[in-house]
């Protein structure tokens, strides 16, 4: 989990690098090699390994708009994750996604820039997994805005009636983009809500990977066991802004630099060395994710673009005559 962690917090740096080339001195969101929207995950990593630590390739993940951490913990392809975030033809839908859009077939991964959108499709790949009798199970991972969109309680309603083997986890960054939770949501922890569907509810009240490790292991099993799904919430800390480019002037003075002080990178890798692991062992891991990371940004900034013949395909059905 910490090599997981460690690669996803390099990649993110990277591409925060690359996407301010050629949006200085003005910035402008539509230039340079990234062009749109960037949203970045560090501090959230814990939640993406705590959980995908349990998965395998064949169950099925859906991720928000804020997805890197998620999706390498997956184990997405990361040079055809970098391309497509640089809009390259390698990527892994031919640079047409970006980074909000990411697909993976081969690990069952996707996630949408759509609030909210990942919990149906969640919930029928879950149907369809326990249908054809396969242990596959789904989780929808979710931040803590989206379970005031209908589609949360439609999900959560219908996977209960169904027993369907999904687990639905929140990222609790105390944030829907610039509103605090306090101001938005009713109810101090999501998953209270759990109970009107009938499904256990699980807080987890710290950005602890073990601690997430440990309460997915429980929601998991019950799935993959015919038991039904279940809903986890977990607090965790957004370091960066909503976008890359966000002034943050909704933020208190001082909460910048006290999440970053608890930053679970360096906290996981002290707690690590403090109960016996050899600090040899965690530098090579930090080794191992910064060779992968290099590789894959290499390989996308090498990689071509789509030509303006591509644009089109793999968009619309291709008839062919009878």
């Amino acid at each position: 989990m910490y090599e997981k962690m460690h690669q996803s917090r390099l990649f993110e740096s990277r591409i925060k690098e690359a996407y301010f080339e050629g949006k200085s001195p003005l910035f402008n969101m539509a230039k340079g090699p990234i062009p749109g929207e960037m949203h970045l995950s560090n501090g959230q990593e814990p939640c993406a390994v705590g959980v995908c630590e349990h998965l395998t390739d064949g169950d099925f993940v859906t991720a928000t708009h804020r997805p890197h951490h998620v999706a390498i913990a997956k184990g997405v392809n990361l040079r055809a994750m970098a391309a497509e975030i640089f809009g390259r033809s390698s990527g892994l839908s031919g640079g047409r996604g970006g980074h909000m859009h990411l697909f993976d077939p081969a690990v069952n991964f996707s996630c949408s820039g759509i609030i909210g959108q990942g919990l149906g499709p969640a919930v029928g790949a879950a149907l369809s997994f326990a249908l054809q009798g396969l242990p596959h199970i789904a989780v929808a991972f979710l931040g803590e805005g989206a379970a005031n969109q209908g589609a949360f309680h439609e999900a959560l309603n219908l996977a209960a009636i169904w027993k369907a083997p999904v687990v639905f986890v929140i990222e609790d960054n105390g944030y829907g983009i610039s509103v605090a939770k306090r101001h938005c949501t009713a109810v101090a922890r999501n998953s209270d809500r759990a109970i009107a569907y009938a499904m256990p509810g699980i807080h987890v009240d710290a950005n602890d990977p073990d601690l997430i490790h440990e309460a997915a292991g429980t929601a998991i099993a019950r799935a993959r066991s015919g038991g039904g799904p279940s809903l986890i919430e977990i607090v965790t800390t957004r370091l960066e802004g909503h976008f890359i480019g966000d002034q943050e002037g909704y933020r208190p003075d001082g909460e910048v630099a006290a999440l970053a002080a608890i930053d679970p990178i360096p906290a996981y890798r002290a707690r690590l060395e403090a109960e016996g692991v050899d600090p040899a062992l965690l530098d090579e891991a930090e080794h191992i994710a910064a060779a992968a990371v290099a590789d894959a940004f290499a390989f996308a900034r090498g990689s071509e673009m789509p030509s303006a013949a591509q644009a089109l395909e793999a968009v619309f059905v291709e008839r062919t005559a009878a």
